[in-house]
């Protein structure tokens, strides 16, 4: 596996699940036209506010997404659904949630799992003010690196024979991780040690936090990782049935070299959602930490 498209997706999710259901299959069906092999999306994506009614719907939902996936032949990173149990099925005490990000493959199947670890706990200068995931969420305590066999998809993704990766398996992997876990650079590192090729970061960060670190996390990670990191947003403002809250939105891609590739514009004023694709080039990739060989130089970790 060398070179594939990847798409990023900037929604604006309100409380309907239903309305924002049909502008993530929009945003899905036009990252297909743009021959995306992968996709992810934001955190929340189905619903901001009202998690744990959502819950009660993450079989179901799960379901869609994997036949999305299988519909339209991609790899889909399906934001984050919150889930009542946790990987082994045991139910969540305390009345609490995972969050969960799932990756789902072409053939409909569910290849990974990933409980967000580091819950967002902080004092904004907003009109929320204070927030603490830790009140509706457990943390998850795991970190995942998803395979996915780039061999299985119905297209032509390889560039050229002759600038395979070193193990010229056509599988890659990817390290997941959830908004706030983009703060704690160990997490990257740990991915990037367990054979990560890109780190994918559904995130919903709030207007303020996102609008002073949100590139900076990016890029960092990406440096720390010598991966690409996938940066899927919420921008705008959403509604819920009482309360209102901003988000940041500037989706966008960071590489291994800690050049900022591409992002969408805060807000899409003229379409439902925003898309942004870039090409991952394994071999330049390599390259880079070949030039610049941190991982094998850390000591810490």
């Amino acid at each position: 596996m060398t070179q594939l498209n990847i798409g990023c997706v900037q929604l604006n999710s309100q409380f309907d699940i239903e309305a924002n259901m049909a502008t993530i299959e929009k945003s899905i069906i036009a990252a297909s036209q743009q021959q995306a092999s992968l996709v992810v999306l934001p955190e929340n994506a189905c619903r901001m506010g009202g998690q744990k009614q959502l819950s009660e719907r993450f079989d179901e939902l799960s379901s869609w997404y994997a036949n999305l996936a299988f519909k339209h032949q991609m790899f889909i990173v399906a934001g984050t659904l919150p889930c009542p149990y946790r990987p082994d099925g045991a139910v969540v005490p305390n009345n609490k949630l995972r969050q969960v990000s799932q990756v789902f493959a072409p053939d409909g199947k569910r290849i990974a799992r990933y409980d967000k670890i580091h819950l967002f706990r902080a004092q904004v200068a907003d009109d929320t003010g204070s927030y603490d995931e830790g009140r509706t969420f457990e943390p998850g305590d795991t970190t995942v690196v998803a395979q996915c066999d780039m061999k299985s998809l119905n297209k032509e993704f390889l560039q050229t024979e002759s600038s395979h990766t070193n193990d010229n398996s056509g599988i890659l992997s990817i390290g997941m991780m959830v908004c706030f876990d983009l703060r704690f650079p160990t997490l990257a590192q740990r991915l990037r040690q367990a054979g990560a090729d890109i780190l994918t970061a559904p995130s919903a960060f709030t207007y303020q936090t996102g609008k002073a670190h949100w590139q900076l996390l990016l890029k960092a990670r990406a440096l720390d990782s010598q991966c690409l990191v996938v940066g899927s947003a919420q921008g705008g403002t959403h509604y819920t049935k009482d309360s209102s809250r901003q988000t940041w939105g500037h989706s966008a891609f960071a590489n291994a070299n800690g050049d900022w590739v591409e992002e969408t514009q805060q807000t899409n004023l003229t379409e439902d959602f925003g898309l942004i694709t870039t090409v991952f080039d394994a071999k330049t990739q390599q390259t880079w930490r070949q030039n610049m060989p941190t991982h094998n130089c850390h000591r810490l970790a």
